[in-house]
């Protein structure tokens, strides 16, 4: 039992690790870390945010209780004696009643994801073992329970069943086919109804663990927030809803909009994401920097946002940077099912219309299908949390590039397109303008590192084009 390196190892029911543990002794006894974060995880086990621990003592050889797959997951081990453990995989999925077993001690513990039953059966008397769990245990709380003799499962117990101490309420467990199959936890997007959240439920599909919420299914101002969900049911939030009217931030009641949702609702997800160990997906933009820099942005450059709306948007950054579990995405020059300046170029061309566009700003057009690409490829990769730039790649492109490129994929002339610069293009304005940054070229190399490259932006406008 002493002497064991700290070792991981994976078993045939995805998420189920067998840990050896160090431990130390001598003729006093011995001693082990436990629970210990930093090496741990470091190892290679889930940083799961334990909330609470229970601890199972049991006088008599062959207590046997389980199989439980309770709705959090379990960091179980041995304080003193020997177990035999077996583990039934009750989550949806083909893994579906995939059957691990093992014999736990001091010395080796293990890692049970949300949806795994487990049972254990006591090898030596006066054993005991202590369970560390990521949810409050509540009376509310349900999940499935299997017989421990399903002749299904074939688990050979060490102690026939016949010979041990079974709970009356163990042994009347329904069997593995009248076993429903726990979800995957919920993953939410917010902003449903935009160019974005529509994108990302093409991606995503339709599923009992995916929701979709647009503004009037879910007030995100509402300081009931906290409680407007049971949010433990919940992986992940991946909000795309934002106040995106730049020149209209500048007005007395835009601007307390714009602070209101790009802010402070951020700041009202972020708490509830890191209440509940939530993955926050939150959405920014390139107008949170200024647009002076020579180069493309990269994601840790300082922000210096210019007007309302950038500035809004960069405290929902600041915001959602405090949950553990985040994932910042800004973009630059969203088009996708919805008006943008892609299709108002494109109806300006076919109505004869010959338009003024800006030539001094620069950047890379997304198309909302591959930014939804990306944010699915961040959650479901597992990528480190942190800040990434996702919009098209390829060269830089102005406004009046992208318009002449419109007109003449529709096969109208490009000519027609005039050049002007900002200052011109609102000459004359009566309403507020905001001031846009003149470079919003992000650096990609981050989110590339990850294994996803966006699409080239060209092409992809020549393909949104076609499916307009």
């Amino acid at each position: 039992m002493f002497g064991k390196p700290l070792t991981i190892t994976g078993t045939t029911i995805d998420g189920l690790l067998l840990v050896d543990l160090p431990v130390h002794g001598d003729d006093r006894g011995w001693f082990k870390e436990n629970w210990q974060r930093e090496k741990m995880v470091a190892a290679g086990l889930p940083d799961f945010a334990p909330v609470q621990q229970n601890i199972s003592y049991n006088d008599q050889i062959g207590t046997t209780r389980g199989i439980h797959a309770e709705p959090w997951d379990k960091w179980v081990s041995v304080a003193t004696g020997r177990l035999f453990g077996a583990w039934v995989d009750l989550r949806e999925g083909p893994g579906f009643g995939r059957v691990v077993t093992a014999e736990l001690d001091p010395s080796r513990a293990v890692y049970v994801p949300r949806g795994v039953g487990n049972a254990f059966q006591t090898l030596l008397p006066g054993t005991a073992y202590t369970y560390l769990v990521n949810d409050h245990w509540t009376a509310e709380a349900s999940y499935p329970l299997l017989n421990l003799a399903d002749p299904t499962l074939a688990i050979d117990w060490p102690i026939p069943l016949a010979d041990a101490v079974v709970s009356a309420k163990d042994q009347g467990h329904p069997h593995l086919a009248e076993v429903t199959g726990v979800r995957p936890r919920k993953t939410l997007v917010l902003g449903s109804d935009g160019q974005l959240g529509r994108a990302l439920r093409d991606r995503l599909g339709e599923a009992a663990h995916l929701e979709y919420a647009g503004r009037t299914d879910l007030d995100l101002t509402d300081p009931g927030l906290a409680e407007a969900r049971h949010w433990r049911d919940y992986e992940a939030i991946i909000n795309t809803a934002a106040y995106t009217d730049v020149d209209g931030a500048e007005t007395p009641a835009g601007r307390a909009q714009a602070w209101a949702v790009n802010a402070t609702a951020v700041a009202a997800l972020a708490r509830v994401a890191t209440e509940h160990r939530l993955t926050l997906v939150q959405v920014s933009t390139d107008y949170v920097f200024d647009g002076a820099a020579p180069v493309p942005y990269a994601e840790d450059a300082p922000l210096c946002p210019l007007g309302v709306y950038g500035q809004s948007k960069a405290a929902g950054e600041a915001a959602a940077s405090t949950a553990p579990r985040h994932y910042l995405v800004r973009t630059s020059w969203l088009i996708g099912d919805g008006p943008n300046f892609v299709r108002t170029m494109a109806a300006l061309a076919e109505r004869g219309i010959d338009p003024r566009v800006v030539a001094d700003q620069v950047g890379r057009l997304t198309v909302t299908s591959d930014l939804a690409a990306a944010i699915v490829h961040l959650l479901h990769t597992a990528a480190p949390y942190g800040t990434y730039h996702v919009t098209g790649s390829g060269p830089p492109r102005t406004w009046a590039d992208i318009a002449r490129t419109v007109f003449s994929l529709t096969g109208h002339d490009p000519a027609r397109v005039q050049e002007v610069s900002t200052p011109e293009y609102f000459a004359g304005a009566t309403a507020p303008v905001a001031p846009r940054p003149a470079n919003s070229v992000l650096d990609l190399a981050k989110i590339i590192a990850t294994g996803y490259r966006p699409a080239a932006a060209d092409t992809a406008l020549a393909e949104y084009l076609q499916d307009a």
